[in-house]
């Protein structure tokens, strides 16, 4: 690579890394940056997904706070992702490139619909019965989402955080840290099995591995100080820009 290559490839992964710890969706910034740059999308998907693990790593640590009593909801919510991080990594490995991201718009704007109406349907839906945070249906939730991650890492956050917003009690700044940690886990093992199995270009892993952390510690104290309003406003707007290049790809 050249060194003009190499500097926008750092750029890429900072602002992917900091995005991803505030609202998610950085890889819609890293992706098509790899791909301009002559990638092939495969390439470019398993380089991007192990290249901002140290970030979105980095992100988890920076909510440690807001997960403070937590952890044993975490480490459920964690085994969750794990196994469907498996799933959806191998679904990316074997199945054909356009079966499941002809649904990736689609899922993308549920998620964003479900973020910027979440606090009346949440009030509306605990009103007639609330659901446990340990209820079988936010597992569901939860390992689906990380499906979805471990195949087509984009947005994965916007979708959690959408969905879990309405069937659990917390507030988003702490959705937020369970996000972030979630997809942490998601993209540890979803880049572990790219890089046993998959073609990967570790020079780009490398420079977005050190880009991103810097990415996450900028997005962990920019994200926890947003009010709530601010950062709905954030992940929706975000989300519809996603939805807008998935529709143009």
């Amino acid at each position: 690579m050249q060194w003009w290559e190499i500097a926008v490839i750092a750029l890429a992964g900072l602002w992917a890394g900091t995005i991803n710890t505030v609202v998610g969706s950085g890889t819609l910034v890293t992706f098509p940056v790899l791909v301009a740059l002559g990638f092939p999308p495969v390439t470019a998907t398993t380089s991007n997904a192990i290249g901002l693990i140290s970030g979105s790593v980095t992100g988890a640590i920076g909510y440690r706070k807001e997960m403070e009593g937590q952890r044993s909801r975490l480490i459920r919510y964690a085994v969750a992702s794990f196994l469907g991080a498996i799933v959806g990594a191998v679904l990316l490995l074997s199945l054909p490139a356009d079966a499941f991201e002809t649904i990736v718009p689609v899922l993308v704007g549920v998620s964003v619909l479900m973020v910027a109406l979440q606090p009346l349907l949440a009030r509306r839906l605990r009103s007639r019965n609330a659901v446990r945070s340990s209820s079988p249906l936010v597992y569901l939730v939860v390992f689906l989402v990380a499906i979805y991650g471990g195949y087509f890492t984009a947005a994965q956050g916007i979708m959690l955080v959408g969905a879990m917003g309405l069937l659990v009690a917390d507030p988003l700044q702490r959705l937020n840290g369970f996000k972030n940690t979630l997809t942490a886990v998601v993209n540890i093992v979803a880049g572990a099995i790219y890089a046993v199995v998959a073609p990967v270009s570790w020079p780009v892993v490398g420079i977005l591995a050190v880009s991103s952390i810097v990415g996450g510690l900028i997005g962990s104290k920019i994200g926890r100080r947003l009010p709530p309003t601010v950062l709905r406003v954030m992940i929706v707007l975000i989300g519809v820009a996603a939805i807008v290049y998935l529709l143009l790809e």
